[in-house]
This record gives structure tokens, C-alpha cells and sequence, in this order.
């Protein structure tokens, strides 16, 4: 069960719920998530060959040696990239954070580490630093900004987990890679990008709980703000993640995030064209914030640096509707009303959010028991907020909305309370 899966990476967080640090995280409700790096180039294809599943896993999928794969720096040379459009879209779709692979499976890191030549700065003919970029343009434009970073697999380190055919498993000293290599690039990526909202880490594979102690505090000693993930691993973090694309079918009483994509692959694949709707991922979102969690919407950049037009679109469309219904989503919590299918509820300051994806026929809705007396209802896309006719009826509290829907993906009714 994902809530399961949620409950248990929140265990060991005792009064978690009063956490001050992650009141932004319970208000944003939705963030950028990009995953880039070399497996761009290839986008899915190797040797002439499609590659099956997700593309940033191409070199463990395609089992490319590391001989070869690492070749794939000299070619990378995003000229595109820019930061400020990056963050502009973010804000235009109405996300509140923005959270980018560092360092991912394959092992390339995406700043100007010193621990390891094998970076977009020292290893390739573009010669930036874009999370750099990235960071200084979300602080001039109010994001948030953090990073992903691979703990445990990394297929280009000889004591990384994952590659087993390059590298001998038993042979490698994972725990000197933790201690020489993981950590003191956590440190750089905590010490050189200014104020950092969040560490998403990943797979923990064979991490011990002493190693995701260490990490989680070397994390909140250098930046004592900056929350941490669930899959750090062994049941730690500041917050719990649902499995990729994954939405819990009820509430869940802790702080939580849905990491999804918009296609089927996190990485850039250039043929892989399975586009989610606007509608769909409109409905997702509010899906999960009735539910209490945050949608960490993804986009994979292809190698010159430009997010696929089909993300730009859907995601703009998303921030449209956002911006006229955005009241109902920020800084809310799960409404009253749960479990039903035609809709659902989110709340804030004596108000209940009912948002109703399928809109009854004459525009006659039954108010399902809120808790507390209704009072009066209008429509949150009625600027005027000309109110509905209200009516109580043997118990039953009915709405009486407009004949079609307003909205075709989510016609948020404001019902206000006592």
C-alpha cells in the first residue's frame, strides 16, 4: 500500500505535523522536478537500438560500459539552457519549488564538483555550472530551490551500487564511497548554492541506517532549514514520498510528495510521446492535495537545454487554472470530504473547497456532510462571487450551480461555513 509505504518513512518522526520548517512545504502543494543529464543525448536509443523503460536509466538498461558512456560528456553542450526561462515556466505553471538531478544514477555530476572530474563544468565543452544558474535565478524570482542527489547506485564510481558489469559487487567498498564521496559532495552542494530547500535522495538500497543518520545530519547541520526526503532511506526524512506516479486512494496523516511524470519517462526520450492530458494532470494535483501531499510534477530537458514544447504547454495551462482557482489549492488542508469520486475537498480559514470533476446534470449538487453548517456557496472562477442558491432539504444540503460545468477539468465551489 503506498499510505503504508508513507506511514513507515514517517515512523521515526514523532510530532513531525509541528514541524515550523515545513509549513512552505504544506503550502505549496506543487513543484518543478527536472531530471537532466548525458542520457539526454542518447534520449532512448542506443547503437541504433530503442532502449526499454525510462531514459536516464539507459546506461544501466542498455548496460553501456562506463568506457563508453562516459564519452558522452565531450558531445554534451547545452546552449539552449536557460535559467531564467526555466524558472519563469515554473512560475508561470504556479510551482512554488523547483528540485533538479545533481547527480543521478549514471553518476555525472550536473555542477562543478571537486570531488570528481566527471562533472558538466570540468568534463564537457559547455563548461557552466546551470545549477548554479538555476539556484541564483530561483532566489532572484522567489522559488525554492534544492537538488536530487544518488546516495547509493551510482554506475560510474567503482564502489557505487548498480553497475555490476563493469565492476565486481562484493569487491566494492561502499562504505568508503559514502564516507569519501557522498558526503563531501552533500557538503558542496549544501555550501556553494546559497539558501537550499530540500534533498531529494533516492533508492537506498544498501545504505545503513548509521550512514542515513550521518547524511540527514550533516544535511541539517550545514543548512538546518533544508528538509530531506524519505528515501534518504531507513525510515528518516522530514517528509515521505509515494512511489513515482503514485497517488494514495485516501488521506494520509503525514507530510508527503508524489513525484510524477507528464510522459512516461522522467529523462528526455524522444520518442516516447505518451503525453498526459491537461485535465488529467489538473486532477491529479488537487487529488493530492485533498489528500494532504504535494505534486512534484516532472520535465526532462532534451541536450541542447529545452524542456519538450508538449511539458511548456501542459504545464502553462496548468498555471491558467492555477491562477484563477489557485485559492483552492495553496496553503490548504484535506477537505472534509473524502473518498467519493465525483470530487473532492480541500479547506481553509472556514471555507471548504469542493471541487467537482464530474459535474452533475442541471448543475444540482448534493453537499456531502461537511461537519459544519453551510452558510453560503459561490463559484471560486465567479469573480463577482455572485452566490448559488443554497438549500436544505430533509438534512441534505443542496447547491444549485449553473447547467454545464464551469470549468471541464475542476469546477472548484466555495461553500462557506460556520
Amino acid at each position: 500500500m503506498v499510505e503504508g509505504a508513507i506511514r513507515e518513512a514517517q515512523r521515526q518522526r514523532e510530532g513531525a505535523r509541528q514541524d515550523p520548517r515545513l509549513e512552505w512545504f504544506r503550502d505549496a502543494k506543487f513543484g518543478l522536478f527536472i531530471h537532466w543529464g548525458l542520457y539526454a543525448i542518447p534520449a532512448g536509443t542506443w547503437k541504433g537500438e530503442e532502449i526499454p523503460s525510462i531514459g536516464e536509466w539507459i546506461m544501466h538498461n542498455a548496460r553501456i560500459p562506463v568506457a563508453e558512456y562516459e564519452q558522452l560528456a565531450a558531445q554534451f553542450n547545452p546552449t539552449h539552457f536557460d535559467a531564467a526561462q526555466w524558472v519563469t515556466l515554473a512560475r508561470e505553471a504556479g510551482q512554488k519549488y523547483l528540485l533538479i538531478t545533481a547527480k543521478h544514477h549514471d553518476g555525472f555530476c550536473m555542477y562543478h564538483s571537486r570531488v570528481s572530474p566527471y562533472n558538466i563544468v570540468d568534463a564537457t565543452p559547455f563548461g557552466r555550472d546551470p545549477l548554479k544558474e538555476l539556484a541564483d535565478e530561483c532566489q532572484r524570482q522567489g522559488l525554492r530551490f534544492g537538488f536530487y542527489y544518488s546516495q547509493t547506485q551510482d554506475w560510474h564510481h567503482p564502489d557505487g551500487d548498480g553497475n555490476n558489469w563493469d565492476y565486481d559487487e562484493s569487491a566494492k567498498d561502499f562504505d568508503g564511497y559514502i564516507e569519501r564521496y557522498v558526503k563531501p559532495q552533500v557538503r558542496e552542494l549544501m555550501t556553494g548554492y546559497g539558501p537550499i530547500a530540500a534533498v531529494w535522495f533516492d533508492t537506498p538500497r544498501r545504505i545503513s541506517a548509521q550512514q542515513s543518520r550521518e547524511l540527514l545530519d550533516l544535511v541539517h547541520e550545514l543548512q538546518p532549514d533544508c528538509l530531506v526526503n524519505g528515501r534518504l532511506g531507513n525510515a528518516l526524512g522530514d517528509y515521505a514520498e509515494a512511489g513515482d506516479n503514485r497517488i494514495p486512494d485516501g488521506l494520509v496523516e503525514a507530510d508527503w510528495e508524489t513525484p510524477a511524470t507528464i510522459n512516461d519517462t522522467w529523462g528526455y526520450k524522444s520518442y516516447d510521446h505518451n503525453w498526459k492530458s491537461v485535465d488529467d494532470l489538473i486532477r491529479k494535483l488537487v487529488d493530492i492535495a485533498s489528500k494532504g501531499g504535494n505534486y512534484l510534477l516532472n520535465v526532462g530537458p532534451t541536450a541542447e537545454g529545452v524542456i519538450p514544447a508538449p511539458s511548456v504547454e501542459r504545464l502553462r495551462a496548468m498555471g491558467a487554472w492555477l491562477k484563477v482557482n489557485g485559492e483552492s489549492v495553496y496553503a490548504t488542508r484535506p477537505g472534509p470530504i473524502q473518498g467519493l469520486d465525483w470530487c473532492r475537498s480541500t479547506t481553509s480559514e472556514g471555507k471548504v473547497y469542493l471541487h467537482v470533476f464530474d459535474w452533475p446534470e442541471l448543475g444540482d449538487i448534493r453537499v456531502p456532510d461537511v461537519g459544519r453548517p453551510v452558510t453560503g456557496a459561490y463559484l471560486l472562477a465567479d469573480r463577482e462571487r455572485r452566490s448559488l442558491p443554497v438549500q436544505n432539504v430533509a438534512g441534505k444540503v443542496y447547491v444549485h450551480g449553473p447547467d454545464q460545468a464551469p470549468d471541464p477539468a475542476d469546477s472548484v465551489v466555495v461553500v462557506e461555513t460556520q
